[in-house]
C-alpha cells in the first residue's frame, strides 16, 4: 500500500502544485492575481525547465545546480497568468544538452517554443531537428560564465550569425551593457535579428543614464534588436515592485514597441553559488511572485494595445507562432 509520503510525491508529479502547494513543490507559484485583462495569445518569452536530473543529468561544468521545476508547474504558473504561450529557455547548467527544454516544450505542445544552446559540434542536420520541434533561436550566455571580454563577445556574436543567417532563427543574448557596447557596429549590420536578455543587463539603481544603456535604446529603435523586459529582479534590488526598473522599461517601450517582448524567468534560479558551496550543492531558487510581476506591465505600458504588442504580437512575429 503506497505510503503519505508516496502520495505526495505522485502528487507533485501529476502537477498538483498550485493553491495548496507542498513542501516538496519548490518553484514559485504566483501569490498575487493578475490585475489588468491580459489579451489571448499571451507570452511568457522566457522560462526554464530543470527535470528529473537522473534523467536529464546537468552539464559537468556548470557553476550552479538548481532546484528542480517542471512542465506541469509551469503550466500551473501559466494558468495562473493567463499566458497561452511559452518560449522555454535553455540555462547553462545543461551546457548544449537542450533535452530538457524540448521535453517541457513536448510537455506542452503546440503553444511551446524553444531557445537552444549550441557549439560547434552542433551539426545542421541536429539544427534541422530543433527546428521541426520548435526551436526558434540560439543563445548566447556571456553573464553566468562572466564573459565580459569584448573580443570574445564579437567572435561569439559572429560564429552564430554565420550559423543562424540563411535559417530564419535569431540570436538571444545574455550579457551586460559594456558588451552591447562592444558588439553594438556588428549588430547593426547584422543579417539575424538579436534579442537581448532581462533589460540588455541594465542596472536600475543606476538609471537611463548608466553607460550603455542609450547604445541599448538607439539598436531597439532601429529595430535591429528585440529587449525582454523580463527578470525585473535581476535588475531592481527594489521588490517586489521593482520601481526603479519602471524608467528602463518605459524608455525602451517608447523606442520601439514593436521590439519588446515579456518574461517571467521561471523559475527564477540563482546562478551564484555562495562562497563556502560547491558547484553541486543545490542552491535554491528565487521566491518570486510572478503575478506581482505581471502586475508591473501595465505601469510600464499604461496602453492596452502596446500590451498587446509586447505580450501576442511580437512574440508571434519572433517565435513564429
Amino acid at each position: 500500500m503506497p505510503t503519505r509520503r508516496d502520495l505526495l510525491l505522485a502528487s507533485i508529479a501529476a502537477g498538483v502544485a498550485m493553491k495548496t502547494r507542498t513542501v516538496f513543490a519548490k518553484a514559485a507559484q504566483p501569490a498575487t492575481p493578475v490585475n489588468f485583462e491580459v489579451p489571448a495569445g499571451a507570452c511568457d518569452c522566457h522560462t526554464h525547465i530543470h527535470p528529473d536530473p537522473a534523467k536529464f543529468p546537468f552539464f559537468a561544468g556548470r557553476v550552479y545546480t538548481p532546484e528542480l521545476a517542471s512542465p506541469e508547474e509551469m503550466s500551473e504558473l501559466h494558468k495562473a497568468l493567463k499566458m497561452e504561450r511559452v518560449v522555454v529557455v535553455t540555462p547553462s547548467i545543461y551546457g548544449t544538452d537542450n533535452s530538457a527544454s524540448l521535453f517541457g516544450m513536448t510537455a506542452r505542445g503546440a503553444t511551446a517554443r524553444g531557445v537552444a544552446v549550441i557549439d560547434d559540434k552542433t551539426s545542421e542536420s541536429d539544427l534541422d531537428a530543433m527546428g521541426q520541434a520548435g526551436f526558434r533561436g540560439v543563445r548566447l550566455n556571456l553573464a553566468t560564465g562572466g564573459t565580459s571580454d569584448p573580443n570574445v563577445g564579437r567572435q561569439r556574436f559572429q560564429a552564430a550569425v554565420e550559423r543562424m543567417k540563411n535559417r530564419g532563427w535569431h540570436i538571444q543574448m545574455y550579457t551586460s551593457l559594456p558588451m552591447i557596447s562592444a558588439i553594438k557596429d556588428l549588430v547593426a549590420t547584422s543579417p539575424v535579428t538579436l534579442v537581448f536578455d532581462h533589460f540588455g543587463g541594465a542596472q536600475a539603481a543606476l538609471g537611463v543614464e548608466q553607460p550603455g544603456f542609450a547604445d541599448l535604446v538607439d539598436l531597439v529603435k532601429s529595430g535591429k534588436a528585440y529587449v525582454k523586459i523580463s527578470g525585473a529582479y535581476r535588475a531592481s534590488k527594489l521588490g517586489p515592485d521593482y520601481p526603479d526598473a519602471a524608467p528602463l522599461a518605459k524608455m525602451l517601450i517608447a523606442a520601439n514597441p514593436d521590439r519588446i517582448v515579456w518574461g517571467t524567468d521561471w523559475p527564477h534560479p540563482d546562478s551564484v553559488t555562495p562562497p563556502g558551496k560547491q558547484i553541486t550543492d543545490v542552491t535554491p531558487l528565487f521566491q518570486i511572485d510572478d503575478g506581482r510581476l505581471l502586475n508591473q506591465l501595465p505601469v510600464w505600458a499604461p496602453d492596452a494595445a502596446t500590451r498587446k504588442k509586447i505580450l501576442v504580437d511580437n512574440p508571434a512575429r519572433l517565435y513564429g507562432f
